[in-house]
């Protein structure tokens, strides 16, 4: 074989940092031998990988034509490695999440996870679906689970499960003594709503087809529980996934509102995976789990779970 793993590690580390001694860094390696191993890698291939500007690495289109495959057989030997030392299939998992997913289910599937793998170390990072679906199409998280309607050359797009978001107010709020609210009714509301990128945002602007330049939105947050908080204040009525919901109507803090049949507010939360991304046992295991969690019991559970706003 005409090249080592070391100098692959190198490759995908200055592809990644785009700086010769941070990727040094980041693999324990002296900025000298970082260097010559990436020299060796295209010399023995007569190959450039980079453009060099200056002290910066540019990957060029032969580097990323490489780069997926460097990743995957890195993947592959990794936890060929691990499971020659810990007698185990499954590895380290970088899990991203978008926020109603991140908060409200994806907790529950890592501790299942974890407790089925005693060994695996799962990170999860929480963000909306257009910082997820970024992170996943540069190889920095392993999978996905988004909120928002995706199409992406470079990625896998997966349906997992059923949702759909319920427009809400507080209980003193004078809509919520009204039946089934009238478009004018939503069109002269004050509403509290998630920001643009998010998939809510996404799924709601699609229900309220037609209304939205009229909409007078007071506030965009970032996360669901600033919103609730915000509507509990009675500042406005929001929108937002029925599992977020769920404890707070138990409680009575909050209070559903009907709307026009037509206004349609249901969605799918997906999966998504490079599609270059080599399928490790952990994804698969993952990706098992989620399914069976979110159709037994997930969506009953996790609205009374404690929300975790960012775990890395």
């Amino acid at each position: 074989m005409r090249y080592s793993f070391r100098q692959l590690e190198v490759f995908l580390a200055a592809a990644n940092s785009q700086n010769i001694t941070r990727a040094a860094q980041s693999l324990n390696m002296s900025q000298s031998a970082a260097s010559s191993a990436l020299k060796e890698l295209e010399a023995q291939f007569d190959i450039q990988l980079f453009d060099r500007v200056g002290k910066r690495l540019q990957l060029n289109e032969l580097g990323r034509l490489f780069r997926p495959q460097v990743e995957a057989l890195l993947t592959q030997g990794g936890e060929l490695e691990q499971a020659l030392s810990q007698h185990t299939e499954v590895g380290a998992l970088k899990v991203g999440a978008t926020l109603t997913i991140g908060n409200y289910l994806a907790v529950g599937v890592m501790a299942e996870y974890m407790k089925t793998q005693p060994h695996a170390r799962v990170s999860l990072e929480v963000a909306n679906t257009s910082t997820i679906a970024r992170r996943v199409s540069d190889f920095e998280l392993d999978i996905g689970l988004i909120e928002g309607e995706l199409q992406s050359p470079e990625l896998d797009v997966l349906p997992w499960r059923n949702d759909d978001l319920v427009v809400f107010c507080s209980p003193d709020d004078p809509l919520a003594r009204e039946g089934t609210l009238s478009d004018e009714m939503l069109r002269r509301a004050t509403w509290i709503m998630r920001e643009s990128g998010s998939g809510t945002r996404q799924t709601f602007e699609r229900g309220m087809h037609g209304l939205l330049p009229e909409l007078n939105i007071l506030l965009e947050l970032e996360h669901t529980e600033a919103i609730k908080r915000a509507v509990e204040a009675n500042l406005g009525i929001g929108c937002l996934s029925r599992v977020c919901l769920a404890d707070a109507f138990h409680r009575g803090s909050l209070v559903p509102l009907a709307v026009p049949s037509h206004r349609r507010f249901d969605r799918q939360f997906y999966f998504i995976l490079h599609k270059q991304k080599y399928r490790s046992a952990g994804i698969d295991r993952w990706i098992e789990l989620c399914r069976r969690l979110g159709v037994t019991r997930s969506a009953d559970r996790c609205g009374n779970e404690t929300p975790y706003p960012g775990i890395r």
